[in-house]
């Protein structure tokens, strides 16, 4: 089944021409189906390129996907036409009476700043606690998994000495989790972050479980089944080249970094990349979509509840 978005929102045709189901609200009105009811709340500044990722991802699924777009109501992007937020995007505000069966809390370029610093902190810590009344399972994503892990738990995030920057190879260290559904026990997986959660830290909170973890670069995925959520701190959704749009934007602004590790061949950067974690990307988000479908309830109004 296929995920329903507007005809005119640009990952419509992205999305259709890479052969994705995609189907217009109308025409899905008309399926004797209850589509399931996913948010995405997205705070990375290039929003149309965010929404083609994770669009990309949940629409792979045998499930029909109603996907909602969502933004802070007290920040006002400036790397987005405003047109397209007005046309495609609700404010927090405008959403807090409704239920979702999911709610995808993506990234934000603002991991240098203390939590309590971020201009919408306080409202997405009331975003944070109304997952536990209106949404029945969250996936926070890097900066938004280590913003929902400390709200919950108090898990603090740590700088790093130098970026973690590339493809670092990952551990299955559960594989009997249905998230990991059809996993391998290694693999690859795009890290592009200055901060890290500290395994032991995570350990110290009650109720977590770590799923996928690094050698190099630390944990991964954690479970936290007491608030029905996944905190992700790494980058499967990436694009084959959204590292290299990174580096070469850094090299043209002469910022110091450093090549990404384990991702151009040879790690030659004049080499096209290549992609070596798209299969297990999609494996986890249809592993999530359909732990939601087999748990949520069929009638909306029944969420948190």
């Amino acid at each position: 089944m296929p995920i329903t978005l507007p005809e005119t929102l640009p990952a419509y045709d992205v999305l259709r021409s890479e052969g994705v189901m995609v189907m217009s609200p109308d025409r899905a009105a008309h399926q004797d189906i209850r589509p399931l009811r996913i948010g995405l709340l997205n705070l990375m500044p290039k929003k149309i390129q965010t929404e083609n990722q994770f669009a990309r991802l949940i629409g792979a699924t045998p499930l029909q996907i109603d996907l909602h777009l969502i933004r802070m109501s007290s920040h006002e992007t400036k790397n987005t036409a405003a047109e397209h937020m007005a046309t495609f995007y609700r404010p927090f505000r405008e959403v807090k009476g409704d239920r979702f069966d999911g709610l995808i809390i993506t990234g934000a370029p603002i991991e240098h700043l203390p939590f309590d610093e971020v201009t919408y902190w306080d409202e997405l810590c009331e975003v944070m606690d109304w997952t536990q009344s209106n949404v029945h399972s969250t996936f926070g994503v890097c900066w938004g998994g280590m913003a929902m892990i400390n709200h919950f738990h108090g898990v603090k995030k740590h700088m790093l000495d130098h970026k973690a920057f590339g493809c670092f190879r990952h551990k299955n260290l559960a594989p009997t989790s249905p998230y990991l559904r059809g996993f391998s026990d290694d693999f690859v997986i795009p890290v592009s972050r200055w901060t890290e959660m500290k395994q032991a830290e995570i350990d110290a909170a009650p109720g977590l479980r770590t799923l996928l973890g690094s050698d190099e670069v630390g944990p991964c995925l954690v479970e936290d089944p007491g608030h029905r959520a996944l905190y992700i701190f790494n980058h499967f959704e990436y694009d084959s080249d959204t590292l290299k749009q990174e580096y070469d934007r850094d090299v043209a602004n002469g910022t110091p970094i450093n090549v990404p590790m384990n991702y151009y061949p040879d790690d030659n950067p004049a080499l096209p990349p290549l992609n070596r974690w798209r299969s297990h990307a999609h494996l986890l988000y249809g592993n999530w979509i359909n732990e939601i479908y087999q748990t949520t309830p069929y009638d909306l109004a029944e969420i948190g509840r």
